[in-house]
């Protein structure tokens, strides 16, 4: 039987009326349509952001120390459901249910930094600044805030976007991907259930049509969003054009350079888990591997091929699942046309993940991984984000040619290195152009006290997520200076003051 995802607002659950179910949620272990959900009109967008605005005054008077008692009930509410959760995440994404787990545990790990709320909004006081003077520095919210949430990680990042904002006073409209929706409607359930009051955090699902209308409302005062690039930076300009605060976060082409000293058994498992986990579904996905020397490369595509020949591909929740399935036919498609357009452009096709097909379910958008070598910076699988299960080898002379290779591409999520000497692990960290760095860690997603964000076209605003930036983002400083003096009359003052 076919469910239908609904709104969530002041509160509680919106349904939509039958003929406003717009859009089909698939699993795509299966191929085959499992429920629905509504777009959300001009109508239902309002009634979410009023309800916000409505709760806004009450919740940022609210104590900081009540605000985080929610928050650790909240915390304790989401490691009981985190698997129900994962189960969500897995049908309706596709990924394992072990990577699902991993995922929310990382959204979980956010909700527990935020905790400490009470230390991260303290601002500094000057007493006696001047004679009976004293300034002091002020955090304060910024009302309400809007989230766009990509499909691939349909807990992590809502969480990423709504708990900084509510924590330090905001209230929340958050709309998910119309692909994998579920998981945030039963966050909202949890948050309600954890003593958040009605409207501080809403739901609406919608398309592109719905994110114009909410990052163009006059009653909204901030904007962030995971998106491909061009989405995320159209999403960005909208947003500031029309007054908002905003930073986005877009694609990426994430390489690993591969020394000639490194541990190569190591390095390939490693690389062979962050380029085909999640179907490379991912933004810190591993895509290319910079191979420093012939013998570097030769070496470490054989300890690449052996893996995949053997990869358990299958539905994420069976057991011993190692990749699921991509999320839509159009995307394996487009992931198929870009593999052939490689072969086409002379890449060397090593194992073509074209060639799986899955025994029970044929309907389903599965595809194996495939491995290119001899891949030069020209190819366009070289050049664009495939985001699937498509790994390519570029082979270079030395060190130098590695790191301006990964410094002139377009995109800077992530990188790593793998080396055992610490000269070269210095100096990659200190000159590649990228915003987050492994050395011998493929995937470096930072913890939630310190900031995760790319650089050039992965990244657009001038604040990352994570720890301090979004506070950053979500206040606004106010600085108050007082005098308070005893009975005297010093007259009209008609110079600029000083402190003196």
């Amino acid at each position: 039987m076919l469910y239908h995802v609904p709104h969530f607002i002041n509160g509680a659950a919106v349904k939509n009326t039958p003929e406003q179910n717009d859009y089909s949620i698939t699993n795509p272990a299966l191929g085959k349509a499992i429920g629905s959900i509504g777009f959300a009109d001009t109508t239902l967008c309002d009634k979410a952001i009023s309800a916000a605005k409505a709760a806004w005054p009450s919740w940022s008077q609210t104590p900081p120390i009540k605000r985080v008692q929610v928050l650790f009930a909240f915390r304790t509410l989401l490691i009981t459901h985190r698997p129900t959760l994962a189960q969500l995440v897995s049908q309706e994404h596709g990924k394992t249910l072990d990577d699902a787990c991993a995922s929310i545990a990382r959204g979980i790990e956010l909700v527990e930094y935020h905790c400490g709320l009470l230390s991260q909004i303290s601002e500094h006081h000057t007493a006696s600044v001047g004679t009976h003077v004293d300034c002091t520095t002020l955090r304060q919210s910024l009302g309400v805030c809007v989230g766009i949430s990509p499909f691939n990680f349909p807990v992590m990042v809502p969480l990423w976007m709504m708990i900084p904002a509510i924590a330090c006073g905001n209230t929340f409209v958050l709309k998910p991907s119309e692909q994998t929706p579920s998981a945030s409607i039963r966050l909202l359930e949890l948050l309600t259930e954890a003593g958040l009051p009605p409207g501080v955090v809403n739901c609406v699902q919608g398309d592109k049509n719905t994110v114009t209308y909410l990052i163009e409302h006059p009653d909204v005062a901030a904007v962030t969003a995971v998106a491909s690039t061009p989405v995320a930076e159209s999403i960005y300009r909208t947003a500031t054009y029309h007054g908002k605060r905003a930073h986005t976060f877009g694609g990426a082409k994430n390489h690993a350079v591969v020394m000639p000293d490194a541990d190569i058994k190591q390095a390939a498992a490693a690389i062979v888990g962050a380029a085909y986990g999640s179907a490379g579904e991912r933004c810190m996905a591993i895509s290319v591997v910079v191979a420093v020397g012939d013998e570097t490369a030769d070496v470490l595509v054989d300890a690449l091929r052996t893996p995949l020949q053997s990869m358990v591909i299958d539905s994420g929740d069976v057991p011993g699942c190692e990749m699921g399935p991509l999320i839509s036919e159009s995307h394996r498609n487009r992931v198929m046309a870009a593999i052939e357009q490689g072969v086409n452009e002379g890449g060397v096709l090593v194992t073509d993940g074209r060639d799986f097909k899955h025994a029970k379910n044929a309907q389903g958008y599965f595809l194996g991984p495939s491995l290119f070598d001899r891949v030069t910076p020209d190819m366009s699988i070289y050049q664009k984000e495939l985001f699937g299960p498509v790994l390519v080898v570029v082979r270079v002379d030395n060190f130098e040619e590695a790191l301006s290779l990964v410094n002139q591409n377009q995109y800077g999520n992530g990188t790593a290195i793998f080396t055992r000497d610490g000269f070269y692990a210095r100096e990659y960290t200190q000159r590649v152009q990228v915003g987050m760095v492994g050395i011998n860690i493929p995937i470096p997603v930072p913890v939630a006290s310190h900031p995760f964000g790319g650089w050039k076209r992965s990244s657009f605003g001038d604040t990352n997520m994570h720890g301090r930036e979004s506070i950053h983002f979500y206040t606004q400083l106010k600085t108050v200076t007082s005098q308070w003096l005893a009975d005297k009359n010093e007259g009209n003052i008609f110079s600029m003051p000083t402190h003196s």
